[in-house]
């Protein structure tokens, strides 16, 4: 008579250990992969100086005149600021001067022109009679939104024109700023002929 031994006595008898795992291939495996995402931030670092350095013939913008605060507000923004680009071309980013770096944004637009204040980053200042002109869009430099998603302002650097993109936190604000700045432009342009 054979005796019949249970399956499962059967299986455990004829099991095995596990694999041991190979450590220093993962290992392997992590550096490479830490040294691959490190080499490409680098690569992305070099790139965005580049830029900056084919850019140093722009000038620095103005800072924000002595008694600018005097005058009477036309209007006020806060909201973000994403990116300053060549006018007409909303994906050749402009990043010398900080112009590229985005931020939280406080506008204030008055007769004499517009500041551009920027809670960790450089402010700057833009002459009425450096402004051309405001339009609403929908995207700028990597930011893309609804269609009047983006209030757009173009302005003059020097003999550059550029296009800076804002996005105010109550966007109903942005054609009260779009008519405001087109006026004060035409009315800069009739003064000045």
């Amino acid at each position: 008579m054979t005796t019949l031994t249970p399956l499962y006595l059967q299986l455990a008898a004829e099991r095995k250990s596990a694999e041991v795992t190979d450590w220093s291939a993962r290992i392997s495996w992590v550096v490479g992969l830490i040294v691959l995402v490190v080499l490409v931030y680098w690569l992305m670092r070099q790139g965005w100086k580049w830029r900056g350095s084919l850019q140093s013939d722009l000038p620095e913008p103005e800072t924000t005149p002595d008694g600018f605060t005097d005058g009477e507000k036309l209007l006020t923004l806060t909201g973000r600021y994403h990116a300053s680009t060549t006018a007409g071309q909303w994906l050749d980013r402009i990043v010398a001067h900080g112009l590229g770096t985005r931020s939280r944004v406080e506008l204030t637009l008055t007769g004499q022109g517009l500041d551009v204040v920027r809670p960790g980053a450089s402010d700057f200042f833009v002459p009425a009679a450096a402004l051309r002109g405001a339009r609403l869009d929908k995207g700028i430099a990597g930011k893309v939104l609804p269609e009047g998603g983006l209030l757009i302002i173009t302005w003059a650097l020097g003999d550059q024109l550029i296009d800076s993109g804002f996005r105010s936190d109550r966007s109903a604000e942005h054609p009260a700023w779009v008519e405001a700045i087109n006026q004060l432009t035409s009315t800069t342009e009739g003064t000045a002929r």
